[in-house]
């Protein structure tokens, strides 16, 4: 639920004058010319400010000291006043010296640290992504919770597959339809470590409409997250016991955890784009530019024969430009393209 808080702030971030957040290597960006245009006009319309952790070389005696540890880290970055922010999997027992003999030691651990997340959630007015374990019915989950900018818990994400060590220790497998969780800045999703072994969970959640999709995990990952933004056309952002990044739409990391700041990074993205085939609607490219100027960007890739639109402007929406000059996007085309198909197949 938004509050007149929340929406505030909103609306600062939205009025912020800011340069584009998501940049592409290889590419050639087409901008028009308007004779109206100023360096204060041009602001991201959906910009949202990502943070993700890292627990590279922490350690701690006990789950609690390491949880007070990551809010320390937190406390200390709170000049970039992040949306939302994503911790590792097992975040509040990896690297922890304190012995846990049970499943459901973990889980109580869970219940009452969390209201720690609850409280830095309510008291920064952002949202959270935290890792835990839930017990539902007798089985027990290696589960993200999703707290709000109120501190109030929207619900859960339940790791759908799990490796042998975690069968044999007990966790039970989640369901195979992840939920999507509506944001005061988007949509967004929730797949864990070895669930980037799998795509039916990350398809979901791309035809749920995610926007941003966050992954805990034990590794980083690699390649294959790079690969998972590209193919689902979707932001993904990762949060690892080592090297955390964010990728943007097509797969190109656009910021990561490293030599000089090892377990945080924070930085905005746009979440006003669309991706569309270059033909043929690349005939039309030049009477976009010439109506809307500076106020959208187009990025071409060639060799793929994709189109990147994005808003720079807070009063120009992508799917009302695409909607003007009949456009469809990547996703529409693929969908009616598998329709002719399957009636030429009948």
């Amino acid at each position: 639920m938004q509050t007149s808080k929340s929406l505030s702030r909103r609306n600062f971030i939205e009025k912020a004058t800011v340069t584009a957040g998501l940049t592409a290597l290889g590419t050639q960006t087409l901008f028009g010319k308007s004779n109206e245009f100023s360096p204060a006009q041009v602001s991201l319309p959906r910009e949202v400010w990502i943070a993700t952790v890292s627990q590279e070389g922490m350690s701690a005696d006990t789950c609690e000291n390491m949880v007070d540890q990551i809010l320390a880290l937190l406390d200390k970055k709170t000049g970039h006043r992040p949306d939302v922010i994503c911790l590792p999997e097992y975040v509040m027992v990896n690297r922890v010296r304190q012995r846990i003999r049970t499943l459901d030691e973990r889980v109580n651990i869970s219940d009452e640290l969390l209201k720690k997340f609850d409280n830095y959630a309510r008291a920064n007015r952002c949202y959270m992504i935290v890792p835990a374990f839930t017990k539902e019915d007798g089985n027990i989950y290696n589960a993200a919770v999703v707290i709000d900018r109120n501190g109030n818990r929207m619900g859960e994400y339940r790791k759908m597959h799990l490796p042998e060590d975690e069968v044999q220790a007990g966790y039970a497998h989640g369901q195979l339809n992840p939920p999507v969780f509506k944001t005061d800045f988007g949509t967004i999703g929730i797949q864990i470590c070895y669930d980037c072994n799998w795509h039916d969970g990350w398809k979901a959640l791309q035809e749920q409409g995610a926007e941003i999709v966050f992954w805990p995990s034990a590794f980083p990952g690699g390649r294959m997250i790079n690969a998972k933004a590209w193919d689902y056309k979707y932001i993904v952002v990762t949060s690892t016991w080592g090297r955390s990044k964010i990728c943007d739409i097509v797969g190109d990391e656009i910021a990561a955890t490293g030599n000089w700041e090892k377990n945080y990074i924070c930085v905005p993205v746009n979440l006003e784009q669309a991706f569309s085939t270059t033909w043929p609607y690349s005939r039309q490219f030049d009477d976009i530019i010439a109506k809307y100027g500076r106020k959208i960007k187009i990025t071409a890739y060639h060799d793929e024969n994709w189109a990147i639109f994005e808003s720079l402007s807070p009063d120009v929406r992508v799917n009302d430009v695409l909607k003007e000059f009949n456009i469809k996007t990547a996703a529409q085309t693929l969908q009616d393209s598998e329709l002719d198909e399957q009636k030429m197949r009948q």
